[in-house]
């Protein structure tokens, strides 16, 4: 890439000594070769490394199609920087959140939550996911945190049909957070938006009732334009 390196390299004996040393010796000996071939002063490199050990079925193959799409994915971002950028300072309905992805769906004129009770059966959950996906080939964008079953479903099928979609996150939107998979070429299409009121955090927890309670909340409002400072 055009200012890092992604990897992967294989292991297939005991190392000598701890990885790290041995990536610190090729920067060591990679910098001193730029520095000599350029005449250069700057660093080479950034201090320290981002690693990642691939020990699960279907990890490998899953980096390695992420390490080949990687300049495509760069090309995107670099001709639609605003769908990739964090952004802060919106007001819903008196709380402030984070945005990634098409903001300019939040001025959407015809929007509506999707809000499911847990309890709904299959056969119920089929017939509100036809009524969505109707409003939605309509023109309607979809709304939703995608915490029940039913929401879920239907927001999936919204999304695999390339609807425009805004889903709401219990974790924050950090600055230099991208998103991933199908969820990137959905903000490139200007299908996608992420909404959060949460700081961003990297444990993995459980939602509470009062997080679900407040991210419904959040959607209803998003679908009142009177509600919302952009």
């Amino acid at each position: 890439m055009p200012d890092h390196i992604h990897g992967i390299i294989f292991v297939t004996e005991s190392l000598p000594r701890h990885f790290g040393r041995l990536l610190s010796r090729f920067k060591a000996k990679t910098s001193a070769d730029y520095h000599e071939l350029t005449h250069e002063t700057s660093p080479l490199w950034e201090i320290g490394y981002n690693d990642k050990i691939l020990i699960t079925k279907g990890q490998m193959k899953r980096w390695a199609n992420y390490l080949l799409d990687n300049p495509r994915r760069l090309w995107i971002k670099r001709n639609h920087p605003e769908w990739f950028t964090a952004r802060r300072g919106i007001i819903i309905d008196g709380t402030p959140v984070s945005v990634m992805g098409n903001h300019l769906l939040l001025s959407h004129p015809d929007k509506k939550a999707v809000q499911c009770s847990r309890r709904m059966m299959d056969d119920d959950i089929d017939k509100a996911c036809r009524q969505y996906l109707s409003l939605a080939r309509n023109g309607v964008v979809l709304v939703s945190p995608c915490i029940s079953p039913g929401e879920r479903s239907i927001m999936k099928r919204a999304f695999e049909a390339g609807f425009p979609l805004i889903i709401l996150l219990e974790n924050g939107v950090s600055p230099m957070q991208k998103p991933a998979g199908r969820q990137f070429d959905a903000c490139a299409n200007g299908h996608l938006l992420l909404v959060s009121p949460g700081e961003h955090h990297n444990e993995k927890r459980k939602i509470t009732r009062e997080q679900c309670m407040e991210l419904n909340r959040l959607a209803s409002a998003i679908c009142n334009p009177c509600d919302m400072s952009l």
